[in-house]
């Protein structure tokens, strides 16, 4: 349970939010009316990136952006089952006009129970897809959550020596697994790992559930379109998926300046959109 000055806080301040998105509108430019300038992609953020800022803050930055999609980092929403605090989650995104899909990245392990209310928070805020760093142990419990709350589960790779780090580890992984049991490809830690994130969707295909954009230039996190991802040869591999996940653009660098490197990233990704736009689909799954 929680202290209920929390609710009262973060409704107050998520009724706040519609003149802060306004206050930061300078950073997005509307265009009324027009298809979306990602193509059919949902284009969200990961909150991580606004990791400095409390969750109706992250939210309004989102919304200031462009973006009406996220993967909610759960520093800003703790896992709970208190009534009061999800109440307050799902009214900060209301408020946001922010459509949460994905949430984590976060722990499963032996533990059923706690597995499973993970899973019953995942449901309460309307989720499709957990980010995971399943233990080998959780793996069974998983089989049986998915296919009972009908939510996927998208193991994540994370850096160099992380028990996800290759892409033949998060195949050996799933293999047996029910198919809601899949991938959030990392586009920036499987660079840093040595591998290809392109190779990882192909391999994936439709267990691909998740996706975080992020580049990489020497072992350093940096721009989209500045490191060493193909973020079109990325992209045309998601649409030739007909991937309906969210993209869940991840930036590491100046959390507390965050926002000129937000849009700078925005840009190269539309860029890259139009560009694999008229591709035709190479490739059947």
């Amino acid at each position: 349970m929680i202290d209920s000055s929390f609710s009262r806080r973060l409704f107050l301040k998520s009724a706040a939010l519609g003149g802060a998105a306004a206050a930061l509108g300078g950073w997005v430019e509307e265009v009324r009316g027009s298809p979306s300038p990602y193509g059919p992609f949902k284009m969200g953020v990961q909150t991580y990136t606004f990791r400095a800022f409390p969750l109706a803050d992250a939210l309004a930055k989102t919304k200031a952006v462009g973006l009406s999609y996220c993967e909610v980092w759960d520093g800003h929403m703790p896992v709970t089952d208190d009534p009061a605090r999800l109440a307050a989650y799902r009214a900060a995104l209301k408020a946001a006009g922010v459509r949460a899909l994905t949430y984590g990245v976060i722990d499963f392990g032996a533990d059923r129970e706690a597995n499973r209310r993970r899973f019953q928070f995942a449901r309460a805020l309307g989720l499709g897809t957990l980010s995971a760093n399943p233990s080998p142990e959780a793996f069974d419990s998983l089989d049986e959550l998915v296919r009972e709350f009908k939510i996927n589960i998208a193991i994540h790779n994370h850096g160099p020596g992380n028990r996800y780090s290759k892409i033949q580890g998060v195949a050996d992984a799933l293999k047996g697994r029910d198919p809601r049991v899949g991938a959030c490809v990392d586009a920036g830690h499987y660079l840093r790992s040595g591998e290809d994130p392109v190779e990882a969707v192909r391999r994936f295909g439709r267990r691909t559930y998740g996706v975080h954009l992020k580049d990489v230039k020497d072992d350093r996190f940096t721009e989209l379109g500045k490191g060493d991802l193909n973020l079109p040869a990325l992209l045309t591999a998601l649409k030739e998926l007909h991937h309906g996940g969210v993209l869940s653009l991840e930036y590491e660098e100046h959390p507390q300046d965050v926002m000129p490197y937000v849009e700078e990233c925005l840009a190269a990704t539309r860029a890259a959109v139009e560009k694999v736009a008229g591709q035709p689909d190479r490739h059947a799954y």
